[in-house]
């Protein structure tokens, strides 16, 4: 059994890293702006001036949601996390194993169903197997809702139908 506490703070810590990274980010493209040239030089390249002003401010618009993201998550880690039975329906807080069978043959993923971090990919215990994050919000997260072991679900991914069967909720 996979322990979500773990998993949770690797999570957490993949956040602090977008958004240190999206800061360091904006102060560059800010001081980039503001240092691009001799005053000559940015009038002729004001263009340029903007397109930094710009990457500034989308890099703090991102810092904004992952800070958002760290929010939802420090308030969903207080409340109990879930327990979930063999028989217990998909919700919050809930690890999702899923296997499909396409022309490669037969696959097992597992999901871990959160309020934030979609598409975040983790690492079990000693970096054995990956987890995939996905949201209620998400394709896979809306189709897995409420799902309980042995239902299929149908998801449309890039344009591809897939089909997994939950093989089991904890």
């Amino acid at each position: 059994m996979l322990d979500k506490h773990a998993l949770l703070d690797q999570l957490a810590e993949r956040l602090h890293q977008s958004d240190r990274l999206a800061h360091r980010a904006e102060l560059e493209a800010r001081e980039a702006a503001r240092t691009l040239a001799t005053e000559s030089e940015k009038k002729e390249d004001g263009r340029a001036v903007i397109e930094y002003g710009s990457l500034a401010t989308g890099q703090a618009q991102r810092a904004r949601r992952v800070q958002e993201e760290l929010k939802a998550l420090s308030d969903f880690q207080q409340e109990a996390l879930p327990r979930f039975s063999r028989k217990s329906p998909v919700a919050l807080g809930a690890l999702i194993d899923v296997s499909t069978e396409d022309d490669e043959g037969f696959s097992e993923r597992t999901f871990f169903l959160l309020p934030v971090g979609a598409g975040t990919e983790l690492t079990g215990p000693g970096g054995d197997g990956f987890l995939s994050v996905i949201t209620p919000a998400s394709p896979v997260g809306r189709a897995l809702m409420g799902r309980r072991a042995g239902d299929t679900i149908e998801v449309t991914l890039a344009g591809e139908v897939r089909e997994w069967t939950v093989l089991e909720v904890a």
